[in-house]
C-alpha cells in the first residue's frame, strides 16, 4: 500500500520505471528506520520440584558436603585396576585433551579482550629516498624541483591510540570473553565427568562379564556331561530320543552364551583401550588381575535440587554462556552511542636534498626536528541502514537460545537424577530378589545331595540342579553389574564431585535492565540503527 501511494505521489514525467525504482528505494529506507519490534525474551525457569521423588527413593538422604560425591568418586569401588585405568584416561584421552586445549584458547581470548581497555602504544621508524623526475608533474609546477634527490627519515618512539570506554563496551566484551572461558571450563569438567563415568561403566560391565564367563565355561562342561549321560541312557534304553535332543539343545545354548560373553568382554576391553588413548592391544591385560569390586552406595543430598547449579558442570557452563551473550547485548547497544578516540604521537622528522643518509643524522637528531600530534575524535552513528539493529537482535536471539539451553539442561539434570534413582532402586531390588533365589537354589541342591547319598536321587538330577544353580548365579552376576553401573549413573547425575559452579542464590543475567536500554531504543526509533 505504501509503495503504491509513493508511486502516485511522484511526478508522472519521471516515467513509470523511474517512479517504481524511487518508490522501492524509499520503502527500503523507511523500513530500515523503523524501530525493532519488541519480542518476548526467554526467562530463566525456577528450580524443578523433586521433593516427592526424593522421599520415595528409598535411599539415604544426607545433609552437608559429605552428601555429594567427592572429586575422585570412582575410588569408592576400591579397585586399584579401575583407578589406574581412569588415571591413564585422564592423562591421554584425546577428547579430554581437546577440551583442555579449547580451555586454553578461551583463556587466551580473555587477554585479547582485556587489551581493548588499555591504550595501544607503538614505535615507528622509517626512511625514504626519492628523485623528482626532470619532466614530471612536480617539475611542471616547480621547475627548480626537477631532478632533485631527497632523503627523509622519521622516528616516532611514541604513537598512542586509545578508545575511551565511556559506555563500557570494551568491558562488556571482556566480560563476554570471561563468560565464554567459564563456559569452556564447565564443558571441560563435563568432558572429564563423561570420560570417568564412561571408563567406570565399561570396566564394571567387563568385571561382571568376566565373572559370568567363568560360570558360562563351567556350564558348558556340565551341559556336555549331561548330554553324554543322555546319550548313554538312550543307547541303553533307559531314556527316549527326546531327552537326548533336549540335552543337546541345552549344550549348544551354553556354548553360544559363552561365545557371546567372550565377545562382550572383548568389546569392553577395546572401549577401555580407546578411552585410555591407546590401541586395542592395551586392553588385553584388563580383567586378568582378579580382585573384587566394592558395591559403592552414593547418598542423596538433602539440598537437591537447589545446589544442582553448583554441582553440575554442564549447568554451570550453560549459565556462563548466557552471561557471555548478555554482555554481548550490552556491547551491541553501545554501538548506537557516541564513541571517543584519542591519538597521541611524537618523534623526530627530517629531510635533506641529497641521497647521503649521513647528512640526514645532523638534522634528524636535533631539537628543531621534534614534532608531535594530539587528536581526539567523536564518532556518532546517524544512519546505518539497520545494521546496528540487526546486530543487536542477533545478540538477543543468541542470548535467548543460551537461556533456553540452560533451562533445558536444568530439566535434564533433574530428570537424570530421578532416572538414576529409579534405576538404582530397580537394580537393588532385582539383585536382592535374585540373591534370595540363588540361596533357595543352593538349599535345594544341598537337599538333593542328601537324597543322593540316601539313594533317592541319581547323578543326572544332581548335575541338572547344579546347572540350574549356575544359571541363577550367572543372572546374579549380570544384575550385580547393573547395580554397580546404576551407582555410576547416580554419581554422574550428581555432578561427579564438581563443586565450582555458582551458588544457588547467584543472580541470573538480565540484559534488558541495562540503564542504556531506553536511550538505545529511543535512537532506534529515530534512526533505525
Amino acid at each position: 500500500m505504501l509503495l503504491i501511494r509513493i508511486i502516485h505521489w511522484l511526478p508522472a514525467k519521471l516515467g513509470q520505471a523511474t517512479r517504481v525504482s524511487v518508490a522501492a528505494c524509499s520503502c527500503i529506507l523507511l523500513a530500515s528506520c523503523m524501530p525493532t519490534n519488541r519480542v518476548e525474551r526467554s526467562q530463566f525457569i525456577e528450580q524443578p520440584k523433586m521433593t516427592r521423588t526424593l522421599s520415595q527413593s528409598g535411599l539415604p538422604v544426607v545433609e552437608g558436603e559429605k552428601a555429594w560425591p567427592r572429586e575422585e568418586w570412582w575410588r569408592a569401588f576400591r579397585s586399584a585396576e579401575l583407578d589406574a585405568i581412569i588415571d591413564k584416561a585422564l592423562a591421554d584421552n584425546q577428547n579430554y585433551r581437546k577440551a583442555q586445549d579449547a580451555l586454553r584458547e578461551a583463556d587466551a581470548a580473555i587477554r585479547i579482550s582485556g587489551a581493548r581497555l588499555l591504550p595501544e602504544i607503538n614505535s615507528l621508524f622509517g626512511t625514504r629516498q626519492s628523485r623528482i623526475p626532470q619532466n614530471g608533474v612536480v617539475a611542471s609546477y616547480n621547475p627548480e624541483q626537477g631532478g632533485l634527490e631527497k632523503t627523509m627519515a622519521f622516528l616516532n618512539p611514541l604513537a598512542l591510540t586509545w578508545e575511551l570506554d565511556f559506555w563500557h563496551k570494551n568491558r562488556a566484551l571482556l566480560d563476554a570473553a570471561i563468560g565464554e572461558a567459564a563456559a569452556q571450563a564447565g564443558e571441560t569438567e563435563q568432558s572429564r565427568l563423561l570420560l570417568t563415568t564412561g571408563v567406570a561403566r565399561a570396566y564394571l560391565r567387563g568385571y561382571a562379564l568376566t565373572q559370568q564367563l567363568g560360570l558360562a565355561s563351567t556350564l558348558v562342561r556340565m551341559r556336555r556331561e549331561l548330554r553324554a549321560l543322555a546319550d548313554t541312557r538312550y543307547r541303553t534304553g533307559l531314556d527316549t530320543l527326546d531327552g537326548v535332543q533336549i540335552a543337546r539343545t541345552n549344550e549348544e545354548a551354553a556354548v553360544r552364551r559363552e561365545a557371546t560373553v567372550r565377545a562382550a568382554i572383548t568389546l569392553q576391553r577395546d572401549a577401555l583401550a580407546r578411552l585410555m588413548g591407546e590401541g586395542p592391544d592395551a586392553g588385553l591385560a584388563v580383567f586378568k588381575g582378579g580382585g573384587n569390586i566394592a558395591p559403592a552406595q552414593p547418598a542423596l543430598p538433602k539440598s537437591l535440587p537447589i545446589e544442582l547449579l553448583r554441582r553440575r558442570p554442564d549447568l554451570a557452563a550453560s549459565l556462563a554462556r548466557a552471561e557471555a551473550w548478555a554482555a554481548r547485548i550490552h556491547a551491541a547497544k553501545t554501538l548506537f552511542l557516541p564513541s571517543i578516540d584519542l591519538a597521541l604521537g611524537g618523534g623526530f622528522e627530517a629531510s635533506v636534498t641529497s641521497t647521503k643518509i649521513s647528512k640526514l643524522s645532523g638534522y634528524l637528531f636535533n631539537p628543531s626536528a621534534l614534532g608531535y600530534v594530539a587528536a581526539s575524535s567523536i564518532r556518532l552513528p546517524v544512519f546505518q541502514g539497520g545494521r546496528l539493529s540487526g546486530n543487536l537482535e542477533i545478540q538477543r536471539a543468541e542470548y535467548d537460545q543460551a537461556v533456553d539451553a540452560y533451562n533445558d539442561t536444568l530439566l535434564q539434570a533433574a530428570q537424570q537424577v530421578a532416572d538414576a534413582i529409579a534405576n538404582l532402586r530397580r537394580a537393588r531390588s532385582e539383585f536382592d530378589s535374585q540373591s534370595r533365589f540363588v540361596q533357595a537354589r543352593r538349599t535345594e541342591l544341598a537337599l538333593s545331595k542328601v537324597r543322593l547319598r540316601d539313594g533317592l536321587r541319581d547323578r543326572r538330577e544332581i548335575l541338572q540342579e547344579s546347572a540350574d544353580l549356575l544359571d541363577a548365579i550367572f543372572s546374579l552376576r549380570g544384575l550385580e553389574g547393573d547395580r554397580l553401573i546404576a551407582a555410576v549413573d547416580l554419581y554422574q547425575a550428581l555432578g561427579g564431585g564438581f563443586a565450582n559452579g555458582p551458588a544457588p542464590d547467584y543472580p541470573k543475567p538480565a540484559p534488558e535492565t541495562d540503564p542504556i536500554t531506553p536511550v538505545v531504543e529511543g535512537i532506534q526509533s529515530l534512526t533505525g540503527g
